[in-house]
């Protein structure tokens, strides 16, 4: 059979099975959720919860904020909005009160100035979420699997282990979809998390329940895990910052599922939050050691930087059309660079973008290094060594007695047969090595490239099972190793977050950071839930 008519039947097949998943989907949603009289969360009506984590550190270091203060308007907002959200799955508020307290306290015995508590505290008092995939001590750490329900985290992820030595506060855990492997975020553990802006969609995944968290104000600085866009799409249906750092930067160590083979290498710890100007402070204390692979303290001036744009992905048909509102608010953001900011904005077409999904399934079924194969979802999904059967879990999940979600038993169905054999594998890594090589010489050390962050807004509950292919939108740059900014960029005509991916060469973190605060400034940033 020739090559050509093979690789036709083979998208034939993939979209056969989107479709067949989008059946549940359908179904799912006709049998929907729960229901809400209000169609948003409330606007925020304390002040404290309207200021960046550096604002907040800041006044409680100057002794013009207590600390306690800040602490309890947050838990406050938290009991009023969460129990629409669901984004936090474990509150810890005694022990923030009690440690709030103690950095009063601290503050009271000790006149050290602002300066000298500034480099040994950056984030002093400051509220907190974790992803619950991350240990946080004395914290669940399941992933939204049933038979990890019971794992409680004996010690600190290193980057929680960080921020909190920093002087950050944790006020809680944050839900996540089942292993962390699809865009919406529910499980049977936790359940499922809604968005803010209007709880009949979704938040995305894996770290959804961040993502809401963070934009309903019920925490002001988050930490988020992105293989294939966690961090990304989460903070783009949310309507805040994410930033998915160049690959070996910030540690992923003490986070579950782990990591192997080649997917250590696009496994990325990342921040979340509402302030662009907290980005980069987080990103100094989590990084650790691995700072010293950026160049955060380098100046940047964006009207000397080159910017490349491009719509959408060049057609492939395994992905939705590009909503006509994102490429709408692209062009205001191109247009400004150009005329307010005068600097250099080219149109590109990367053919072979359209390969995403094809890119990033390649890079993550290869080898690690070490020659260690990945771990594969359905040995993940397996109950304490016993495995599964996924066709049995599919049967148990028609008649409601499965524990797993019909998302996680739809990958551990297919994942044999998304794997490529080695003729496919070579063509598709000659693919995404020919991509990489082509955007790393047109970013090089001065470039950012602008990409939709996903195809359409926040869609409502389940329509993703309709649409699984679309994270490829973000998951091609974990296959390709480039750091990513997701920036929002105002609501739509129906109060829906819009946003865009700012992309750089590797290592330029700095370039993408820097273009998220000026195009918060220009664009007006997060916008408060409820307002509209």
């Amino acid at each position: 059979m020739a090559p050509l008519l093979t690789a036709r039947i083979q998208l034939l097949l993939l979209q056969a099975m989107g479709f067949l998943i989008g059946l549940v989907g359908q179904a799912a949603r006709a049998f929907g959720g729960p229901k809400f009289d209000s169609k948003t969360t409330g606007p925020v009506a304390e002040p404290l919860l309207l200021l960046s984590g550096v604002q907040l550190a800041k006044l409680i270091r100057q002794r013009k904020v207590k600390c306690t203060d800040v602490i309890q308007a947050y838990i406050n907002r938290i009991m009023d909005v969460n129990p629409l959200i669901n984004g936090i799955v474990k509150y810890r508020f005694e022990e923030a009160k009690k440690e709030a307290h103690a950095i009063d306290v601290k503050l009271a015995e000790k006149q050290e100035d602002d300066s000298t508590l500034e480099k040994k505290w950056p984030f002093l008092g400051v509220p907190l979420t974790v992803k619950e995939a991350f240990q946080l001590q004395g914290m669940p750490n399941s992933s939204g699997l049933v038979n990890r329900r019971n794992t409680i985290s004996q010690t600190d992820a290193t980057v929680v282990a960080l921020l909190k030595e920093a002087g950050a506060i944790p006020l809680g855990i944050t839900n996540c979809s089942e292993l962390c492997m699809w865009y919406e975020s529910s499980n049977k553990i936790y359940g499922r998390s809604n968005n803010p802006y209007d709880l009949q969609h979704i938040v995305g995944g894996s770290s959804g329940g961040e993502g809401c968290t963070l934009a309903a104000a019920c925490s002001v600085i988050g930490v988020g895990s992105d293989i294939g866009g966690s961090i990304r799409m989460p903070a783009f249906f949310n309507g805040i910052f994410g930033h998915k750092p160049s690959p070996g930067v910030v540690p992923n160590k003490g986070q579950f599922p782990t990591a192997r083979g080649a997917q250590e290498l696009f496994q990325c710890t990342g921040p979340m939050c509402r302030y662009a100007e907290d980005l980069t402070a987080m990103l100094r204390v989590m990084a650790g050691p691995g700072i010293q692979k950026l160049k955060l303290d380098e100046k940047v001036y964006l009207k000397d930087l080159k910017f490349y744009w491009m719509e959408h992905d060049g057609g492939s048909i395994l992905m939705s059309r590009v909503d006509p509102d994102l490429i709408v608010a692209q062009k205001k953001v191109v247009a400004h660079l150009e005329t307010m900011l005068g600097a250099s904005v080219q149109h590109v077409k990367l053919k072979q973008m359209k390969y995403s999904f094809q890119i990033w399934v390649t890079m993550m079924s290869a080898k690690g290094h070490d020659g260690k194969e990945p771990m594969k979802f359905v040995d993940l999904l397996s109950d304490h060594g016993k495995p599964i059967n996924p066709l049995w879990e599919l049967i148990k999940w028609c008649l409601g007695r499965s524990v797993h979600t019909i998302p996680a038993i739809g990958l551990a169905l297919l994942e044999e047969k998304l794997k490529y054999n080695s003729e496919k594998y070579k063509k598709f890594k000659a693919v995404e090595e020919s991509l990489h090589k082509e955007l790393v010489e047109m970013l090089g050390d001065d470039g950012i490239f602008l990409y939709p962050s996903h195809p359409t807004v926040a869609p409502q509950h389940h329509v993703p099972l309709t649409r699984p292919f679309n994270f490829a939108y973000t998951g091609i740059f974990n296959a390709l190793g480039l750091p990513v900014t997701q920036c929002p960029l105002g609501l739509n005509a129906k109060g829906l977050p819009l946003g865009i991916q700012v992309v750089a060469g590797p290592f330029n973190d700095h370039l993408t950071l820097a273009v998220a605060q000026y195009l918060e400034k220009s664009f007006g940033g997060w916008v408060c839930p409820g307002k509209f």
